[in-house]
């Protein structure tokens, strides 16, 4: 069930915008955030503790010195507080928390889904992806790709594809590196900006993100489309999963909840009012199609004439 698409924040959200405002509030919801995102990952059985501790224990510096590009420039939205991180993105702890956290956030998708929730996700994705795609993609770039979860899913279903994973943190890409590597799964990491990429025209056949433009201001999503046109080949596909504006779930969502969420997302409120249909179509794609996909979440498919 859907609701219809409404741009103006909410009586709710604006109330909580006003308290997120108040610095103490604000670092109160990303502590009780956090907190809660641990306990709810240690009680569905992810080691988060554990996990977290044994990639501390690891030499960084020579995988980070692999995919790190230190003359990059950070766009100012990306250098403010994300997901309860002072430093957002861009610190060991956010890039070595990143797959525990996945599986505590997406637990609650589905009943009794549990630590298996994330995997659920990502696979209602590559169902639509499979019956909407209408080629064998040979190039494939993950855009805002992580720490690698997404790419890797990415070559499981097109293992004859080569793999780009492009993200504008170098110690997500470091633990990318050492995840490929684990692996055994090559995959070319890129350390760019997904407005400037560096990559070049016409080069992929299916460009994907996967949860990242909710993390976006509406400018620098504008921007992203108009360079996924320039990489994607005539007929090339581009794919995106996110969070659904328009499902009841975000309609009826608790206003506790909904601070602790805002506490981690700055710009929910921009993604959430963006028209993502006429901005992909204006960026030069034909029409997208827009498919939930789980409860809170929606894929969206469009195709270069």
């Amino acid at each position: 069930m859907t609701v219809a698409a409404n741009t103006t924040p909410r009586l709710a959200s604006r109330l909580v915008n006003g308290l997120l405002a108040i610095k103490p509030l604000a670092n109160l919801a990303k502590h009780q955030a956090r907190t809660m995102m641990i306990k709810r990952a240690e009680q569905i059985g992810v080691p988060w503790t554990k996990r977290v501790e044994e990639l501390r224990s690891l030499d960084w510096q020579p995988y980070l010195t692999q995919v790190q590009n230190p003359q990059l420039s950070y766009p100012d939205y990306y250098l403010c507080s994300f997901h309860a991180y002072e430093n957002g993105n861009l610190n060991w702890e956010a890039a070595w928390e990143v797959e525990p956290a996945a599986y505590a956030v997406h637990a609650r998708i589905w009943p009794e889904a549990g630590a298996q929730g994330d995997s659920q996700l990502r696979q209602s994705y590559h169902n639509i992806i499979k019956e909407q795609v209408k080629i064998q993609p040979q190039d494939i770039l993950d855009l805002g790709c992580s720490v690698g979860m997404s790419t890797f899913a990415l070559k499981s279903i097109y293992p004859q594809a080569n793999m780009t994973g492009v993200d504008l943190s170098p110690y997500y890409l470091a633990v990318a590196q050492y995840n490929s590597q684990q692996r055994n799964i090559k995959v070319n990491w890129q350390h760019a900006t997904a407005e400037s990429t560096g990559l070049p025209d016409a080069s992929y056949d299916l460009v994907s993100t996967f949860l990242m433009f909710h993390e976006l201001p509406q400018q620098a999503s504008k921007e992203i489309f108009r360079e996924v046109r320039r990489l994607l080949r005539p007929g090339g596909y581009f794919t995106i999963m996110d969070m659904n504006p328009r499902s009841e779930a975000f309609a009826k969502m608790p206003p506790y909840i909904l601070t602790l969420l805002k506490s981690t997302e700055p710009y929910l409120d921009e993604y959430f009012a963006l028209d993502i249909e006429e901005a992909i179509a204006q960026a030069g794609f034909q029409r997208p199609t827009i498919t939930p996909n789980s409860p809170r979440h929606r894929t969206i498919v469009a195709r270069v004439d």
